[in-house]
């Protein structure tokens, strides 16, 4: 059952997602998810893989490669705990996994396929890793942002405060869907996934416009972890602001009507609902000024 209330007292569920990357023939290339049509978290829309933390995930910190004390650091958030902080990374891998067979561990690509189909087969993530004896490696992994749902005129519903990580592929994995949460999945370079949101062919959601808007700066994956580790990853918590036209308008730290008034993103500082899509002042290209 939902919680009833005063929606300024919702609190915000952990959760974690991580951003696939590729090099492909024209550059860098995303992995997108399509969700469920009938999923009651951004159902149609292409996502990345991702969702809440698990009592699970906490359970697996003793399988990471890395000390919970420098997954702490990297995540940037004093007020974290060590072993919820290693959770995350935890949660990250697990849902990577579960939603696109993907395996951030010690194996190969022979052995994560073995893996998946024993996940098919109905075993928990923390049953297969107990089985084969797996290595998570969170060093594979790394922050990028911090993104907390808004709380939007007033009405109670789902909200998330989500960590974005970023990954390479391991060699020889591929990801794909799992035909129950997601029912369609592809890879696009950053700007084409814009472009087709644009172009009203596939729906996305601010955290993924703006999250593609700061891949498109980068040419390749060793561009974007290299980013993502030479900084602590930026929070966002978007705001909405009454225009007066009656326009719907989320704003982000930096922008004059934000109350964060350091930037912490690159290119627009806020996006308007018109023509039946999110879209910043100046256009396509302001994404990417």
């Amino acid at each position: 059952m939902e919680p009833h209330g005063d929606p300024l007292n919702m609190p915000a569920l952990p959760s974690a997602t991580v951003v696939m990357l590729r090099d492909g023939g024209a550059g860098l290339e995303v992995f997108l998810l399509k969700r469920h049509g009938l999923s009651d978290v951004l159902g149609g829309a292409y996502v990345f893989p991702g969702g809440k933390l698990d009592r699970e995930d906490v359970e697996l910190v003793d399988r990471l490669d890395t000390a919970p004390q420098q997954l702490h650091d990297a995540l940037g958030e004093p007020g974290l705990q060590a072993e919820e902080a290693s959770g995350l990374f935890v949660a990250a891998m697990r849902e990577a996994f579960e939603e696109t067979g993907v395996l951030f561990a010690d194996v190969d690509a022979a052995r994560a396929e073995t893996a998946w189909r024993s996940l098919r087969e109905g075993f928990h993530f923390a049953d297969v890793v107990e089985n084969l004896d797996l290595r998570l490696l969170a060093s594979c992994i790394a922050p990028w942002s911090r993104w907390i749902t808004p709380v939007v005129g007033g009405v109670v519903r789902k909200r998330f405060d989500t960590r974005f990580f970023v990954a390479a592929v391991p060699e020889g994995q591929q990801p794909r869907h799992d035909n129950h949460e997601a029912t369609e999945s592809t890879w696009l370079s950053p700007r084409v996934a814009l472009q087709q949101y644009w172009d009203g062919e596939i729906q996305l959601a601010p955290p993924q416009i703006m999250s593609l808007a700061q891949l498109a700066r980068h040419a390749d994956v060793a561009s974007v972890l290299a980013g993502a580790r030479s900084r602590k990853p930026p929070t966002i918590q978007p705001e909405p602001i009454e225009t007066g036209d009656g326009v719907r308008v989320i704003c982000y730290p930096g922008d004059e009507r934000h109350s964060v008034r350091e930037r912490a993103l690159l290119g627009p500082t806020r996006l308007a609902w018109r023509n039946k899509r999110f879209e910043p002042d100046g256009g396509f290209d302001a994404l990417f000024s």
